[in-house]
């Protein structure tokens, strides 16, 4: 039984051998197809999966998609009831991980002039102002698309520095290195000017500190106006992490930015969409030329099949000889084409993002994997083979 089981295969195997090599211009006219509709696959599919990416890099860098405040509260304010304890700071933190960036504020109202070098503050010719009291050290990364300074400090920004939105530095006529003198209340605070912001909108208009100095000027020792968070990752992926993070801190409102992660959400299903549509015609296409070919294989191996029959094969086993010969050509097809689809997305996501595509291993398995299911639905044509009878082949009359 053994002998006979490996007899029968190299027998099928060297049967296969002979179908491939006969008929080399139609077969070639099928891999030909198949390897095309491999390429355009695998481009269009490392596209997709490139364009989460890209559009996931392209939103964050508008500035944080997630905001914690106080509960029934829009505007935080410094007064008690509308600001966050240092425990839901830490809790935010802990969730957020390596995934984001956290960067708590607090805002505060308070009045400002250019200090004129003596070591008293002097309260005349004061502006007002909205002092933001943040980690200086985080600012380039909840807002990368601000021109924020980015000051060298062996031990990180200290808590005597200041950033000035340019058109607070305007109205107090300071410069970088000038100092300048904050009043809030019965407290007060000198510091050193160390840059200016250009953020394009109402912060312009503000002065920055390190968190530690606001709490200190205000006189809220460990607690913050709101939390900001810039999170990565896919629409669901945010989704997700805003249910776990409103479960985490339950005596704060967590809501997202819905301008950025609606906007990222539609956008991302749309382009989806679109190239998803596009691969399942080009895959269609691909099934029809094939299959158009298979028509006149099954016409011409008329002869080959009632041989076959007339010697007692099987018509299962016939058809398995067929099958495997076009998941051979679709195997074929899919390995040539699928890697210069590859390649040839590179050059498509500098034309579409502007930036070469990043090739992503996991689509060749599935160019190739989908090339070999349309090479053997292609297949269906060889059906007709299964009603043909010896007797008739061999008198002409099939």
């Amino acid at each position: 039984m053994t002998a006979a089981g490996a007899t029968n295969r190299a027998m099928f195997w060297r049967i296969l051998r002979r179908l491939l090599r006969a008929n080399r211009s139609r077969l070639f006219v099928m891999l030909l197809a198949l390897g095309a509709g491999a390429a355009v696959t695998a481009a269009l599919l490392n596209l997709q999966v490139d364009a989460k990416r890209r559009l996931t890099t392209e939103f964050r860098a508008l500035g944080a998609n997630i905001v914690v405040a106080p509960l029934n509260t829009r505007d935080s304010g410094p007064s008690p009831a509308a600001l966050l304890s240092g425990h839901v700071v830490r809790s935010v933190e802990t969730e957020t991980g390596r995934n984001g960036v956290v960067a708590p504020f607090l805002f505060l109202v308070a009045y400002a002039r250019k200090s004129d070098g003596t070591l008293i503050p002097k309260r005349q010719g004061q502006t007002e102002v909205v002092v933001a009291g943040t980690s200086l050290n985080e600012l380039p990364l909840i807002a990368p698309g601000w021109q924020v300074p980015t000051p060298n400090y062996f031990e990180g920004i200290p808590e005597d520095v200041c950033f000035l939105g340019q058109r607070a530095a305007q109205a107090l006529n300071a410069k970088n290195g000038d100092t300048i003198d904050l009043f809030y209340g019965s407290h007060a605070e000198q510091l050193r000017v160390d840059g200016i912001v250009l953020a394009g909108g109402a912060e312009d208009s503000q002065i920055f500190v390190q968190l530690p100095t606001a709490q200190r000027l205000a006189g809220l020792s460990g607690q913050v106006s709101l939390v900001q968070v810039s999170y990565s990752g896919t629409p669901t992926q945010i989704q997700s992490f805003l249910l776990k993070l409103a479960a985490a801190v339950p005596e704060a409102d967590v809501r997202p930015i819905t301008q950025f992660t609606e906007g990222e959400a539609k956008i991302y299903n749309r382009i989806s969409g679109l190239l998803t549509a596009t691969v399942g015609i080009v895959l269609l296409l691909t099934a029809l030329c094939v299959m158009a070919a298979m028509t006149n294989v099954a016409m011409e191996r008329k002869m080959d099949v009632g041989l076959m029959k007339a010697i007692g094969g099987s018509m299962r086993r016939v058809l398995r000889l067929f099958l495997a010969e076009a998941a051979v050509l679709g195997l074929a097809g899919g390995i040539i084409g699928g890697a210069g689809g590859i390649f040839l997305s590179i050059g498509l996501g500098k034309a579409v993002f502007g930036v070469a595509a990043r090739p992503r291993l996991i689509v060749y398995p599935v160019a190739v994997a989908l090339t070999v299911i349309v090479a053997i639905i292609s297949a269906f044509p060889l059906r007709r083979l299964a009603s043909i009878r010896p007797a008739s082949v061999f008198r002409g009359e099939a």
